[in-house]
C-alpha cells in the first residue's frame, strides 16, 4: 500500500512539473498533535510517530526523523523504499540541507502551503544562496495544491466538537485582562493586528477549550486580533449561544474558519501586522495585502501562557495530587497483578486510565500511552498495538510513560517498574537515570540560566558510565493544554527555532526526564515535572529552583544504593516522604501499606 500511494504522489508531481515535494507531520497550525485528517506524512509513509517529514522526488522517497524514533521508523519503512534519514546524526543532512542541494541547479518544489511555515521557506532560500549558484532565483514553488487529497480516497472529515470557556477559577485570569496585556505589548511593538494561528496559544488567551485534537484541548480556529476588537475564526457550529456571547462581551466574534484568508486580503495598505513566522502557515502570508507592513515577531502569548499564574500553579498541584492518586493506586495494583500472568501492555493501560477516570475533573488523556515492556521499552516512543502487545512477565523492566488533562492541569508521568530480579547492571543502569532526574530537580541556579546550561546535571551520571540518550531532557507543558509547550525546556544542544534560549522563570513548568536505551533489551526513563520557584536573593541576584509537582514513588528495588551520595539519598527521601504524606489519606488499607513500603526511606 505505501509503494502504491507514494507511486500515485510521483505520478502527480510528473504531471505538474514538481521535481520534489515536501509533506511534514504539521496541520494548519503548527500543531505537534493533528487531527487524522493531517495525517498524510504517515498515510503515505506508514510511519506513525508524532514527528517527521516525508520528501518525495519524482524516482525518490526518504524520511526524516529525531532520534525518539529511530527504532521505529526503521521498523516501520522497512521494504517501503523510503530512505530513513536519522536527524541530527553525523553526515546527515537536514530536510532543507537535502533540498538545497537537490535543487541547486533549479527546479519545483511542492507543498501544500497550509502546512509549512514561513520559516521553512526562509530556511531553505538561505540554504540555497549559501551555495551561490543562483538557485534560489531558479526554483518555483508550487504551493497551493494539496497533492496528497487526490491520492487518499477515504481520508477522515475534519470535525468541529463543542468549544467551552475555562472558567477563571481555573485560569486564573479573565480574557478581557489577557487580551489587555497582549495589546499592550501590540502598542510597543507599533503593531495594528496580531494574527495568531497555534490553536494553544488562541485557547489559552481567549481562555476556551475544545476537542479538535486528540490529547490537546484545543479549538481548531485563526484569530486576528486589532486594537479594540478580534476576530476568531473557527466552526461557528461548535459555539453555544452562550460561549458566542461571551466572547462578543469581550469584543470577539465569530466567523467561518477560512475566512480568514480573505480578510487577510483586504487589511488596509498602511497597517503593520504581527506574526510569528515560525507558526504562521505560508500560505496565509501569500494571501496579506502586500502594502501591508509587517513585524515578525515570536507570539506574544508564549511567554505569558509558560510563566503559570498563581492560580495555575496551585491548581496544577492539584491535579498533580489526583493524578499521584491514581499512579500508586495502578502501581500496587501492578505490583499484585503482573505475577498472575494476565496483564499485557494495552491492558495495564486500560487499568490507569480506569483509575484517573476516578478523578474529579479529569477530561481525558494528554497524550496517547507509552507503555513498553522488556525491549519495547527501547522504543522512546512506543504505542502498543494490537499485533505489538505482549504481556507483562514478573522480570525486568516495564517504562510507562503517560498523562492527564485535568480541568486543574496537565500531568505527564514516567515510571519504568522492575517486575522482578535485575541483574546488577540494571540497577546501576537505573541507579544512573534516578541520579540525573534528582540532581537537575535539586539544583539552584541565578537568574538568566537556560535549559542549555542546567541539562548536563541529568546527563553527568550517565556519561561517567560512557552512557547518554537521544531525546531532550525536558519540555515545557501546558495549563490543561499541550503537554508539550514552549519556550522552556532542557536541552544538550541548541536547535534552530527551538526552545534553548529562554531562560527559566518564575512559574514555568518543565519535565525532568533522563533514560537510557539498549536496543532489543530494555529502557530506562524516569520523568516528574517541575515547577521554577524563586528561591533567596544574594548580592549576585535572584536564585530560582524547582520543585516536584508530580507524586508517585520511583521504584527503590531497582535502586544501587551504593551509588547514591548523601545529598542523593537525602532528596529522595524527602520527595518520597513528601509523596506518602500527600497520596496516602486517598489511599485504602492496602494501597497505604504498599506505598508506605515504596516510600521508605534509604
Amino acid at each position: 500500500m505505501v509503494k502504491e500511494r507514494i507511486a500515485g504522489m510521483q505520478k502527480l508531481m510528473k504531471e505538474r512539473g514538481i521535481d520534489y515535494y515536501v509533506v511534514p507531520s504539521d496541520d494548519y497550525h503548527s500543531s505537534e498533535y493533528v487531527h487524522e485528517y493531517f495525517k498524510c506524512r504517515e498515510f503515505l509513509s506508514g510511519f506513525t510517530g508524532s514527528a517527521g517529514t516525508l520528501i518525495l522526488g519524482t524516482d525518490s522517497a526518504g524520511l526524516w526523523t529525531d532520534g525518539r524514533y529511530f527504532l521505529q521508523a526503521g521498523q516501520q519503512l522497512s521494504g517501503s523504499g523510503i530512505m530513513l534519514y536519522r536527524s541530527g546524526e553525523k553526515g546527515v543532512p537536514t530536510v532543507t540541507e537535502y533540498l538545497a542541494d537537490a535543487l541547486s541547479g533549479g527546479g519545483t518544489l511542492g507543498f501544500d502551503g497550509r502546512v509549512i511555515t514561513k520559516s521553512f521557506v526562509d530556511k531553505l532560500f538561505a540554504a540555497l544562496e549559501e551555495r551561490k549558484q543562483g538557485a534560489s532565483d531558479t526554483v518555483t514553488l508550487h504551493y497551493d495544491e494539496d497533492l496528497v487529497d487526490m491520492v487518499w480516497e477515504d481520508r477522515p472529515a475534519l470535525t468541529a466538537k463543542p468549544a467551552y470557556e475555562l472558567d477563571i477559577r481555573f485560569a486564573g485570569e479573565s480574557r478581557a485582562d489577557k487580551l489587555a496585556r497582549v495589546r499592550s505589548g501590540l502598542e510597543k511593538q507599533g503593531a495594528d493586528y496580531l494574527i495568531l494561528t497555534s490553536l494553544d496559544d488562541i485557547a489559552w488567551l481567549l481562555n476556551i477549550r475544545g476537542d479538535d485534537v486528540a490529547y490537546n484541548p484545543v479549538v481548531r480556529s485563526y484569530l486576528l486580533l486589532a486594537r479594540e476588537t478580534g476576530i476568531l475564526y473557527a466552526d461557528q457550529t461548535a459555539f453555544s449561544p452562550e460561549l458566542t456571547a461571551s466572547l462578543e462581551s469581550d469584543g470577539v466574534v465569530i466567523k467561518e474558519y477560512d475566512a480568514i484568508y480573505k480578510d487577510v486580503r483586504a487589511i488596509a495598505d498602511d497597517a503593520v501586522i504581527q506574526w510569528d513566522e515560525q507558526v504562521v502557515n505560508y500560505a496565509l502570508i501569500q494571501k496579506r495585502n502586500p502594502g501591508c507592513a509587517v513585524i515578525p515577531h515570536e507570539n506574544p502569548t508564549l511567554l505569558m501562557k509558560a510563566c503559570k499564574n498563581q492560580t495555575e500553579v496551585e491548581n496544577m498541584r492539584k491535579a498533580h495530587v489526583k493524578d499521584g492518586v491514581a499512579l500508586c493506586k495502578f502501581l500496587c495494583w501492578l505490583d499484585k497483578a503482573v505475577p498472575e500472568g494476565n496483564v499485557t501492555e494495552l491492558s495495564a493501560a486500560e487499568k490507569l486510565e480506569e483509575f484517573r477516570c476516578e478523578q474529579e475533573n479529569y477530561m481525558g488523556q494528554s497524550f496517547e500511552p507509552i507503555i513498553g515492556y522488556g525491549a519495547h521499552g527501547a522504543i522512546i516512543h512506543y504505542s502498543a498495538t494490537k499485533e505489538s502487545n505482549v504481556t507483562l512477565k514478573p522480570e525486568g523492566f516495564v517504562l510507562m510513560d503517560t498523562g492527564g488533562q485535568y480541568l486543574e492541569g496537565t500531568t505527564d508521568v514516567t515510571r519504568t517498574v522492575a517486575l522482578g530480579e535485575l541483574t546488577d547492571e540494571q540497577k546501576k543502569h537505573f541507579t544512573a537515570v534516578l541520579k540525573g532526574n534528582l540532581n537537575l530537580a535539586s539544583a539552584k541556579f541565578m537568574e538568566g540560566t537556560t535549559g542549555l546550561n542546567l541539562d548536563f546535571l541529568a546527563r553527568k551520571s550517565l556519561w561517567e558510565l560512557g552512557l547518554d540518550y537521544r531525546h531532550g531532557t525536558g519540555h515545557g507543558v501546558g495549563y490543561f493544554l499541550n503537554v508539550h509547550e514552549g519556550p522552556n525546556a532542557f536541552r544538550l544542544k541548541a536547535v534552530t527555532g527551538r526552545e534553548t534560549k529562554t531562560p527559566f522563570a518564575e512559574g514555568m513548568i518543565t519535565s525532568d526526564e533522563p533514560g537510557v536505551y539498549f536496543d532489543g533489551q530494555y529502557g530506562i526513563r524516569l520523568e516528574n515535572l517541575i515547577v521554577c520557584c524563586k528561591d533567596r536573593t544574594t548580592e549576585y541576584g535572584q536564585l530560582l529552583r524547582h520543585e516536584y509537582l508530580t507524586m508517585a514513588p520511583f521504584d527503590l528495588r531497582a535502586v544501587d544504593l551504593s551509588m547514591l551520595n548523601t545529598e542523593e539519598r537525602a532528596a529522595l527521601n524527602a520527595y518520597h516522604k513528601k509523596v506518602y504524606d500527600t497520596i496516602s489519606p486517598m489511599l485504602t488499607e492496602d494501597e497505604r501499606e504498599w506505598l508506605s513500603k515504596a516510600t521508605a526511606a534509604v
